[in-house]
């Protein structure tokens, strides 16, 4: 029997996933908050989250509360234009699905007007309502349990969820009222590897780990916690795979100092005028009225 080779996939879509948890391939999920940032992802993962974690990544702030779905929306449009194959997938930031039914589908359906194929928002049995409404719609919906950032000031913090009996358990109702609701996938952030992996072996849609341990279905970190980009204290469930920050900063340094030794421009970057014209601006004087 002859090997056929697989075809390229034009685009990753949400029945892929499923086919895939299925078949045990272990999923991909990275953040881009812009098209370079996106372009360079893209071919390695299968999904792109447009995360409310530009926030604290890219914007300065100190945790995701004061992202706006303005902002979203202009970062989301930006990974758009890069035109990715994985799954595109945008946040809904605090307050984007809490005030009404209505206002939580005109946000999420904005998000798909602009190109994403779902989005992801935070909590359990108090979100139903909202997943719900937000799948009759045809939107799809990522749940995310665990840690979740938008609530951390209820956490007291960034801090692993699920360590006691009675949190562990609530976690893995909320996990199942979310699939049952329609979530097509379920974001599992800092909670015990032993939860994790009881949580997807008892459910039927994909889990994405982050700080959850080996077992979920697939793995999330930041674009520029795997690069390295931040620099500072990284958070124990990070593996850099490169340090950006420290490489960009040479870079950056040695181009500085290029500049200030007159390195740089050198011919290589320099335009050059067609011949006879350089005789013609050496013999010309500024224009003098008196």
């Amino acid at each position: 029997m002859s090997h056929v080779s697989e075809q390229p996939i034009d685009r990753i879509t949400i029945p892929m996933l499923q086919r895939w948890k299925q078949d045990g391939r272990r999923l991909v999920m990275t953040t881009a908050y812009d098209a370079v940032a996106a372009r360079i992802a893209d071919p390695s993962v299968d999904i792109i989250l447009v995360g409310d974690s530009v926030g604290n990544v890219c914007l300065g702030f100190e945790n995701t509360l004061p992202v706006s779905v303005a902002m979203m929306n202009h970062h989301l449009e930006a990974v758009v234009r890069s035109k990715p194959r994985a799954l595109l997938v945008a946040d809904m930031p605090f307050l984007s699905f809490h005030v009404s039914v209505e206002e939580t589908i005109r946000n999420a359906g904005g998000f798909l007007q602009r190109g994403a194929a779902a989005v992801k928002l935070e909590g359990g049995g108090k979100r139903i309502e909202m997943v719900q409404a937000l799948v009759d719609c045809e939107i799809p919906v990522m749940g995310h349990l665990g840690l979740m950032p938008q609530s951390v000031n209820v956490m007291g913090g960034f801090k692993v969820q699920g360590r006691k009996a009675d949190e562990a358990l609530r976690l893995l109702d909320d996990a199942h009222r979310l699939q049952e609701a329609g979530c097509f996938a379920l974001v599992l952030e800092g909670i015990p590897a032993e939860l994790a992996a009881r949580a997807t072996k008892s459910l039927t849609i994909p889990t994405i780990g982050i700080g959850a341990g080996p077992d979920c279905s697939g793995q999330v970190l930041v674009f520029h916690d795997v690069l390295g980009l931040t620099g500072g204290h990284r958070p124990k469930f990070v593996r850099a795979y490169a340090e950006g920050f420290q490489q960009l900063h040479d870079a950056l340094s040695r181009w500085a100092a290029d500049v200030r030794g007159g390195a740089f421009p050198g011919p290589q970057e320099s335009y050059r005028l067609p011949e006879g014209v350089e005789e013609a601006i050496t013999n010309w004087a500024p224009f003098n009225p008196t």
